[in-house]
């Protein structure tokens, strides 16, 4: 008679992905240009361009952001967006200002919110972003250094009793001075 709805262990962790913030944009600095790929980004500074990011995008009180359109898994807007927004979760705090049109699936506001544009509902939104890059797998494997071990101060490799003709083999890695 009651089902239980249960959450697929795939979307668990994907959701705990998104709402991680990895990068901040502080206050009193202004960017132009563009932020794209995936993790979490806030902006408590001012900021003009492009943002198609897959992850959360936290505009703070301070923040200032002005975009043709807006991408993110999620957005949450304390200060000021001025362009559309396109996202699967938008919400818009007390203090938070949009000037745009929003396109959703999911929308939450606060008392005192403000949003001039209009508002479309969708089941899913597609966001266009392309899909995550794995980490190569060179960015895995350790340098040159790291065959030879930690690199010593002189004083230390005198203390070690080690000569110079070791020093300049770990010193040179293959090229003279």
């Amino acid at each position: 008679m009651f089902k239980r709805t249960t959450t697929s262990p795939e979307s668990a962790p994907s959701a705990a992905a998104v709402e991680r913030i990895t990068s901040v944009l502080g206050p009193g600095v202004i960017w132009h240009g563009s932020i794209s790929g995936s993790g979490g980004v806030r902006i408590e500074g001012a900021f003009e361009g492009e943002i198609a990011l897959r992850g959360l995008l936290v505009v703070g009180e301070t923040g200032r952001v002005t975009c043709n359109n807006v991408r993110a898994n999620a957005v949450i807007v304390a200060g000021a967006v001025r362009g559309n927004i396109t996202t699967q979760k938008l919400e818009i705090r007390a203090s938070g200002r949009v000037w745009g049109d929003v396109t959703t699936t999911a929308f939450v506001t606060d008392d005192g919110a403000f949003l001039r544009g209009q508002i479309r509902m969708e089941e899913s939104v597609d966001l266009g972003l392309e899909p995550a890059q794995p980490t190569p797998p060179e960015a895995d494997e350790p340098g040159p250094m790291a065959e030879t071990g930690p690199a010593r101060a002189p004083q230390q490799e005198a203390a070690a009793g080690t000569t110079g003709a070791r020093r300049r083999k770990i010193s040179t890695s293959g090229t003279r001075p």
